[in-house]
């Protein structure tokens, strides 16, 4: 029969091998409620830090980005995505009083109007007149990203009849309930495919690709671009190659993180990109160009080092 000290020496030894796990860090990802893109770029990130990089990473939706956003710059939250505009507009206002800091750009989030296919409307010059969603209480800076879009065909609110929304989703409910012409959501989300099965089809409205509607749109927001969507399988709404308004989705922590752990988190999504796309198709955006941006925003030093040492020169708009 072992004796006490043995007994006391295996317990010991149980205690100190169990103590790594016990003290691994959870970290958590704040984005935006299931039913969007973010969402699901969310869940692929968290599962692919989790897997192949071990970073236990649980994501925490969120009523909106205007929420996170401070949240994450004040350490409440670890880690968080949003879209470039909520970001920029969150250091503007003092909101994050300069506590945010950038862990890179992850993919292209194209925006755009979605009407019903039926409708008669197929650019975004045919929204004048018509019922459109605005205000976004809980995602403040959406306002910005339809005025830019609007101004593409030199359009205002003025021009249309706006429909008090607080964030995306309720949008598009209100469109399915037939309160308004449009709604706005990023391409390839699931909410847009909720739409066209549930009103027999939606189209996404063209942005017209001019010098001067890409000036219009850059004085409401300097760091939005035009790309080109294609139809497919993941782009609902698309039926012919058409420019979108687009602007960098970026992941981005406080300035309390460690620069080594900022470092993993960005070598493991590069090295793991199969697996981030498997989940969620549009993080297929996350390549060397992209990553890396040229802007006034803060990057997280172990965010600089990993791009100095693999050579990730910074882009421009």
């Amino acid at each position: 029969m072992p004796s006490l000290l043995k007994l006391a020496g295996i317990a010991l030894g149980v205690v100190i091998g169990l103590a790594p796990a016990a003290n691994a860090q959870t970290y958590g990802l704040a984005t935006m409620a299931p039913g969007t893109l973010a969402h699901t770029a969310a869940s692929a990130i968290a599962k692919v830090l989790k897997d192949k990089g071990g970073l236990n990473t649980l994501v925490q939706p969120t009523a909106g980005e205007s929420v996170l956003i401070p949240m994450v710059a004040k350490g409440e939250i670890d880690l968080g995505i949003a879209n470039m505009l909520e970001v920029v507009d969150g250091i503007e206002t003092g909101r994050l009083q300069n506590d945010l800091r950038v862990i890179g750009s992850i993919y292209t989030l194209r925006i755009g109007f979605f009407s019903r296919k039926d409708s008669g409307i197929a650019t975004v010059a045919d929204l004048k007149g018509k019922r459109v969603p605005a205000g976004y209480s809980a995602m403040r800076t959406l306002d910005r990203n339809t005025l830019a879009m609007l101004a593409t065909a030199g359009l205002t609110l003025a021009d249309v009849k706006p429909v008090m929304v607080p964030n995306v989703l309720r949008g598009a409910d209100d469109f399915l309930a037939g309160a308004n012409d449009t709604f706005m959501f990023s391409f390839g989300g699931p909410k847009v495919r909720e739409a066209d099965a549930t009103v027999g089809g939606v189209r996404a409205l063209a942005i017209i690709d001019t010098p001067q509607g890409l000036e219009a749109s850059r004085k409401v927001f300097p760091y939005g671009y035009f790309v080109e969507v294609q139809p497919g399988p993941v782009f609902v709404g698309v039926e012919k190659p058409m420019k979108a308004y687009s602007l960098d989705y970026i992941m981005f922590t406080n300035a309390k993180a460690k620069d080594d752990a900022v470092y993993k988190i960005l070598d493991t999504m590069m090295k793991n990109k199969p697996d981030l796309v498997a989940v969620a198709p549009i993080l297929n955006d996350l390549t060397p160009q992209l990553i890396h941006r040229k802007h006034t925003l803060a990057y997280h030093p172990g965010a600089l080092k990993y791009f100095q040492e693999n050579r990730i020169e910074a882009k421009a708009y």
